[in-house]
């Protein structure tokens, strides 16, 4: 598995997460940011041929998603897929950060709403499905 390719499903899954009521807020886009800056790219040593981190991948899915105006679901269905084919190649670090950043992005802009709620459930079903270590 390209790790290229969980960045940008990842993208995909956080833009799901951030659309899902609507709206992207500032808030939201700020904390998106943070997070790869702080959550991903101090953990990723691989880099593109320009010398940027591989992590920030995700950010770049997730503006390209925005700038098309994916369904959200589609987004959700596009990483659940992914899981679905890559999963056996996941160690827990990658599950847990998929986890992580998608229940801290919808709780960046005031609380997790009920359609967050519904995603992040969604998620959790198709990450258990993760067996890691059982390559």
């Amino acid at each position: 598995m390209d790790i290229k390719m969980f960045y940008a499903e990842l993208g995909k899954l956080l833009y799901a997460i951030a659309d899902i009521d609507g709206v992207i807020t500032p808030q939201e886009r700020k904390e998106l940011h943070e997070l790869i800056g702080s959550r991903l790219t101090q953990r990723e040593i691989h880099t593109d041929e320009y010398g940027t981190n591989d992590a920030w991948y995700a950010e770049f899915e997730f503006d390209v998603a925005e700038e098309q105006g994916l369904d959200p679901e589609d987004a959700f269905n596009s990483f659940a897929e992914f899981v679905d084919e890559y999963g056996k190649h996941f160690d827990e670090r990658m599950r847990e950060i998929c986890l992580l950043l998608a229940d801290r992005l919808a709780g960046s802009y005031h609380h997790i709403n009920h359609r967050e709620k519904q995603l992040l459930q969604r998620l959790k079903e198709v990450l258990s499905t993760v067996h890691i270590g059982h390559h």
